[in-house]
């Protein structure tokens, strides 16, 4: 496979997408190796299949505002790959959607979802639609507009959208209300499903918590663990929250948090009581981060209009949105001592940044690996829900980190170098990339 002649054809076919080809790129040069170790792979053209989505459905969403008004978004549903399962995939609702962002997050969880070792497929989708500053009222009637479109498409075991960015119990609620009327029957079409009606626990701190599992099987690789390490953190909704709460629980300090105005500082560590805050800090603002130091005074200080890498860290976990760590802020990091790196948002950070860490020998631990544990939870819960059963907190944690032991091993079994190092953005890309295309090979051109 000749990774720049692909890159090509698709950047012609597809232009402007910068988002998707990124993340196309990223992986074919960490497979092209391998691949090219696998005639069979060539022959039947799996390079060239595996990076266009199966499918792609576009639709209107028109709904209307509490003053009567008509609105229209735009819905999609990329519906990327399925050799080894049903679609999955969240369902992401901001005014930055577009078809190259949800095409880059179907891509990445193809390989996510083959790293959980459950029959997962790769599925993005989500609308143009931002529920900031709307009422309840209009959060629903698009819900209920958005899902009159797409019932059709999706299914148990078809494709089981999730949450994600813009789309958290609320919305799925209403999502899975329309859902459920217009299919007349209750099945686990949707994850993250609040509890009544066939939900998981520990669901919405699962991403977080998985990517602390992982990152402290990262450490223990190099003979340390999360005791007393200083952890940088952007972001402050569900991801954040989780992570805070696991690290703090194994010991370690989170020193700070973000969003799109700037920083806070919290040089001790975030307390029981600041991560109890953050979700009802997050449920009473549009995403800013300083009345958070408002709150906490004496403990925290606010950085306007400035990321949280630039604080001396031991570890730095993105946790917000794609891109948001660069070449410029891994520079920074590394100067200031951080020692290991754990990308918790998708693609959070750079081409540029990723090549700093890797000029620096830091691991650095990929999106599609340390941010699986979302998805795994999600999973589980669909296992539940085709048992009619519910296991408990204690049960879904203990499988959540069985299977992130599972991601963090296959990431070492692919990415462990002839020097000892551990390339785990190749490992992760590689033992997710041969289990897909084997299923594929083995199914036939389809």
């Amino acid at each position: 496979m000749k990774t720049a002649e692909l890159l090509a054809r698709l950047s012609a076919r597809h232009p402007g997408e910068t988002e998707y080809l990124q993340a196309v790129g990223e992986v074919m040069h960490s497979v092209e190796h391998i691949y090219d170790e696998h005639p069979e792979f060539e022959a039947l053209a799996i390079a060239e299949r595996l990076v266009e989505p199966d499918r792609v459905y576009t639709f209107k969403v028109p709904w209307v505002d509490d003053k009567g008004r008509v609105q229209v978004n735009t819905g999609y549903r990329v519906q990327f790959n399925n050799a080894i399962g049903p679609y999955k995939g969240g369902l992401r609702f901001h005014a930055s959607v577009n078809l190259s962002i949800l095409k880059f997050l179907g891509f990445e969880q193809i390989f996510k979802n083959a790293l959980t070792t459950l029959p997962l497929g790769g599925a993005k989708g989500g609308s143009d639609f931002s529920p900031k500053g709307k009422s309840d009222g209009e959060i629903m009637r698009f819900c209920q507009a958005f899902m009159t479109e797409l019932w059709r498409y999706i299914g148990p075991e078809t494709d089981v959208p999730a949450g994600d960015i813009g789309v958290g119990s609320r919305e799925i609620g209403y999502l899975y209300g329309m859902y459920r009327k217009l299919a007349h029957e209750n099945t686990g079409v949707l994850t993250g499903k609040g509890m009544t009606y066939g939900g998981s626990l520990i669901r919405p701190e699962a991403t977080g918590f998985g990517a602390v599992y992982f990152t402290e099987r990262m450490l223990a690789d190099g003979g340390d663990t999360l005791e007393g390490k200083r952890i940088a953190v952007s972001g402050f909704g569900n991801v954040a929250w989780g992570v805070a709460l696991k690290a703090t629980e194994l010991g370690a300090k989170v020193i700070t948090l973000s969003g799109p105005d700037g920083y806070v500082s919290v040089p001790e560590g975030l307390s029981r009581e600041m991560i109890d805050y953050m979700p009802e800090l997050r449920a009473t603002n549009n995403d800013v981060i300083a009345p958070f130091a408002d709150a906490f005074p004496s403990e925290a200080s606010f950085m306007a209009g400035r990321k949280p890498w630039e604080v001396a860290c031991d570890i730095a976990m993105p946790c917000a949105t794609q891109n948001e760590l660069d070449g410029v802020d891994a520079a920074l990091l590394v100067e200031n001592g951080m020692r290991y790196a754990a990308e918790v948002s998708n693609m959070g950070c750079t081409p540029e940044a990723i090549e700093v860490f890797a000029q620096h020998r830091i691991p650095y631990g990929p999106g599609k690996a340390v941010n699986a544990g979302g998805v795994a939870t999600s999973g589980l819960e669909m296992s539940q829900n085709a048992m009619k059963l519910n296991w408990t907190a204690a049960e879904v944690d203990a499988r959540l980190r069985e299977i992130m032991g599972a991601i963090h091993a296959s990431c070492v079994e692919y990415g462990t170098g002839a020097d000892g190092f551990i390339n785990y953005m190749n490992g992760a890309n590689i033992a997710g990339f041969m289990k897909v295309a084997r299923s594929m090979v083995e199914q036939g051109v389809l």
